[in-house]
């Protein structure tokens, strides 16, 4: 257990750990692109320190973005209906996208998005996802590149977490009066 102002965590991932296999992330990446270059579109608001360690990490030419999802559901004719805007509008014509997500859960965000960049011209689209909850998938999407398999349990630290509470963190923990 970790306690950070009066708090006690679990810690499910330590920082050296996230560093390491951050650094690998950047490497296979790298290996990966080299020559071509890369856009890593980060996925706000879990991604955006993941993003920031891991374009620090890949050597090859590397672009970063950032988009914001936002999710629409409303009820028409007694169906639910879910619409996914996100903004900026980035270009993606012809470059080699790596979607980089904080936390891969249900898939239904980042499918979307790869969809959408591959049909406005994108050369290529991978996943890279720092933390894949794959139990709780709904779409068919796997991460090409991926940190680490994570269970049920709700987690934050290093980006994650609610408003801006408990984001700053070196670590990811969980913590189960988080969500309650």
């Amino acid at each position: 257990m970790t306690n950070h102002l009066g708090n006690a965590y679990q810690v499910v991932i330590p920082e050296s750990e996230l560093r390491q296999r951050i650094t690998a992330l950047g490497r296979q990446i790298s290996q990966d692109f080299e020559g071509r270059g890369v856009t890593c579109v980060g996925v706000l608001e879990n991604g955006f320190l993941f993003v920031a360690d891991l374009v620090r990490a890949i050597t090859c030419e590397v672009r970063c973005e950032f988009v914001m999802p936002y999710i629409h559901e409303f009820q028409d004719r007694n169906i639910a209906t879910t619409q996914i805007f996100y903004a900026p509008e980035i270009d993606v014509a012809g470059r080699h996208i790596v979607l980089c997500e904080g936390i891969l859960s249900t898939g239904q965000t980042t499918e979307f998005l790869r969809r959408n960049f591959m049909a406005r011209g994108a050369a290529s689209v991978s996943v890279c996802s720092l933390l894949d909850r794959e139990a709780d998938r709904r779409v068919d999407l796997h991460s090409t590149y991926c940190g680490f398999q994570v269970g049920p349990q709700r987690l934050a630290g290093f980006g994650l977490g609610t408003a801006a509470l408990e984001r700053n963190l070196p670590y990811i923990f969980a913590d189960p009066d988080l969500y309650s």
